[in-house]
């Protein structure tokens, strides 16, 4: 009982070292922001052009390249976590090709950002440039459409493992239930494997989010890097832009006065808040699911 208790008592300290570190982040964010806030005001998050030179800071075109490139991304890396975690958890869940392929998608988590960075600017870009010629687009190569769907690519992992466990974990009574009344695989899959397991999908698909709305490195070296807003859904799509997380990046060590470097980091503070706003959707999302 003795051991219980003190194992209970780590458990909660470190529990709150946790919580003190992220109210220690959030806190260290706003006083830091402090000098933009009060220079800029509200407006900071409309404002449309960042022009540093002239001293002038909007966070929109930041804040719409970060959701349009992160959205595009988690809605093509959907079918394949879905694909992947029905394939590995129903349909061949043992044998050498599973494993093949769970050490696959193992293995495109944990490569680092910046090589899947220069694969997109060898190979993807070329591919890229050939499609927008022929579509009528300027042929950048680089830009929100070819940074999308590398981050596609790179949070896949995360849906497909998590919804893989999920999958293997439903009882086997349900589905040999299901089989017994005459259900086919595909039947039992839609009508008992899926909706069993659909709030720990959810969660998969924002934890892809959330990976997606901090990637930088990869991000920065496709996305184009540049603050001009797109007059067009196309100029949106395939022109380049940028992201909250490569602005900053590419940026920081530049920033020469004070208002300058308190705007990107009031950029990760809005970066922060967007971030949390969309888990706190995602839970009362989940709770929902759950409970019905």
């Amino acid at each position: 009982m003795k051991w219980e208790t003190v194992f209970k008592r780590v458990l909660w300290i470190m529990s709150a070292i946790l919580l003190v570190l992220v109210i220690g982040i959030l806190v260290t964010l706003i006083v830091q922001s402090m000098p933009s806030i009060k220079s800029l005001g509200i407006k900071f998050l409309w404002g449309k052009i960042w022009d540093p030179v002239n001293n002038i800071y909007g966070a929109y075109p930041f804040l719409i390249g970060t959701i349009l490139t992160s959205f595009t991304a988690l809605i093509i890396s959907i079918p394949f976590s879905y694909a992947i975690a029905i394939y590995l958890g129903e349909y061949n869940p043992k044998g050498w090709l599973s494993n093949l392929l769970k050490n696959t998608i193992e293995l495109i988590a944990a490569v680092p950002s910046v090589i899947y960075g220069f694969w997109g600017l060898s190979v993807l870009v070329p591919v890229i440039r050939s499609f927008e010629a022929k579509i009528g687009v300027a042929p950048y190569g680089v830009g929100v459409f070819t940074s999308s769907l590398v981050l596609a690519v790179m949070i896949i992992p995360y849906a497909a493992s998590l919804g893989t466990s999920l999958i293997r974990m439903v009882p086997s009574p349900l589905k040999e239930g299901a089989y017994a009344l005459g259900a086919t695989r595909f039947e039992v899959i839609r009508s008992v494997i899926l909706p069993y397991t659909r709030s720990g999908l959810f969660a998969g698909i924002l934890l892809s989010l959330g990976r997606a709305l901090g990637e930088t490195m990869a991000v920065a070296m496709l996305i184009g890097n540049t603050s001009a807003i797109a007059h067009s859904i196309k100029d949106a799509f395939f022109g380049p832009g940028n992201t909250m997380a490569s602005v900053i990046a590419n940026e920081f060590t530049e920033a020469d006065h004070t208002v300058y470097l308190s705007a990107l980091i009031e950029l990760g503070l809005v970066l922060f808040v967007v971030t949390v706003i969309i888990n706190l959707i995602g839970k009362k999302i989940i709770t929902k699911y759950t409970n019905n």
